[in-house]
């Protein structure tokens, strides 16, 4: 354990995971027909959401956290309850009870060679407010980070008022901010809110910031995103170049962001930060991290075995990424650690375990960044520029 506290907030739900390892060869379209029924290896119940992802991945990494999420007054979340408490009790003390809507359901659908889905329904997390967090518990801590905005109504509504709100109720608690950012559903609302509009509002509050790139395609070129989106035969990770990179993680920067993680799909992670005097007031999750953060451009390979997406992927580098920061690392490890847990187990992530992965020479690095003017340093392993 370290002596940093981090409080993690957002999204929570119930995770259920059919076992669907034994429909090898058959697509997600072929395998759901009607009135056919699909046969399965078991069902998994599972603590959801970017709480319960980042949350018990920091825990299992060695940083004390307090996981704040609402549910509902039913039986799913008395099960999510239980579910952290096997892990450790204190876990599950400060969730929000809601009791006039339902503990909220992730379906995780994931056929073997395939990139996972989920069926979702939100329940309690569209009331989340910065009236639910606890103001002890924020002063206890050193680094606050919320997960899930684009999934949960009042987060997201009113141009990311409440959001504001939040990262500004941390903000005065003197915690470093954290925030992520994840596709919301095409079907609903959030998919068409003004989201130049809350990046503009929330990201002067933000630390922080880990997205993949379909997010930040997303979020700062919409006219790209939804090209490709609407075209089966085109796929947004073709499109991922150096230059492209590095424009989208200036364009973050700008809001006044500090440190930028980028996952790209399986061609590694990207780390770029901003300049030494930004760093100087970033609350006490910064504290004792050294001038090598400053003004950083990084690129570390992906971890070969990190074929396809595993749900809650992001969710774990981010988490590695945290706990990096919250023990002092430089950026060139906490980059590597951040590679390496995008392909970990959430059950089975450890820091020792992390640290064993990038020392074993896992590295492989079949593209070559040089053409764009990145160096490779051998002794780190990373691209630099």
């Amino acid at each position: 354990m370290i002596d940093k506290k981090a409080v993690i907030a957002g999204l929570t739900c119930l995770d259920v995971t059919p076992d669907l390892s034994i429909m090898t060869g058959v697509s997600l379209q072929q395998m759901i027909q009607p009135g056919r029924p699909v046969r399965t290896g078991g069902t998994r119940f599972s603590p959801g959401g970017a709480v319960a992802h980042t949350g018990l991945a920091l825990h299992r990494l060695g940083v004390p956290v307090q996981l704040i999420g609402k549910i509902g007054a039913d039986r799913v979340g008395k099960m999510l309850q239980d579910l952290l408490r096997a892990e450790a009790p204190h876990l599950a003390e400060d969730l929000v009870i809601d009791l006039t809507l339902p503990t909220g359901v992730s379906v995780t659908i994931k056929v073997p060679g395939s990139d996972p889905s989920s069926l979702y329904s939100p329940g309690a997390n569209d009331t989340f407010y910065a009236s639910d967090l606890s103001r002890p518990l924020l002063e206890d801590a050193d680094l606050f980070h919320f997960g899930g905005a684009s999934l949960m109504r009042s987060i997201y509504r009113g141009e990311g008022a409440e959001l504001v709100s939040i990262l500004q109720r941390a903000r005065r608690a003197g915690l470093t901010t954290s925030l992520d950012f994840t596709l919301p559903d095409p079907a609903r609302p959030a998919w068409n809110a003004d989201w130049p509009a809350i990046l503009a509002n929330t990201l002067p509050f933000v630390d922080l910031f880990t997205a993949g790139f379909a997010e930040l395609t997303f979020l700062l070129d919409r006219e790209s995103f939804h090209r490709t989106f609407a075209d089966p035969n085109l796929n947004l990770s073709d499109t991922i170049t150096p230059d492209r990179v590095e424009a989208l993680g200036e364009a973050i920067l700008r809001y006044g962001v500090k440190g930028l993680l980028v996952s790209l799909d399986g061609r590694g992670m990207y780390l770029r930060t901003a300049p030494g005097a930004r760093w100087q007031k970033g609350g006490r999750g910064l504290d004792g991290l050294d001038d090598g953060w400053h003004d950083r451009h990084l690129w570390a390979p992906a971890d070969p075995e990190q074929a396809h997406g595993t749900p809650g992927a992001d969710d774990l580098s981010g988490a590695a990424f945290i706990a990096s920061i919250l023990r002092g690392t430089s950026p060139e490890t906490a980059l590597k650690l951040a590679s390496v847990a995008h392909a970990d187990s959430p059950s089975n992530i450890t820091w020792d375990s992390l640290q064993a992965r990038v020392a074993s020479g896992w590295v492989a690095s079949p593209q070559d960044l040089s053409p764009h003017g990145w160096v490779w340093n051998p002794a780190q392993s990373v691209w630099e520029k």
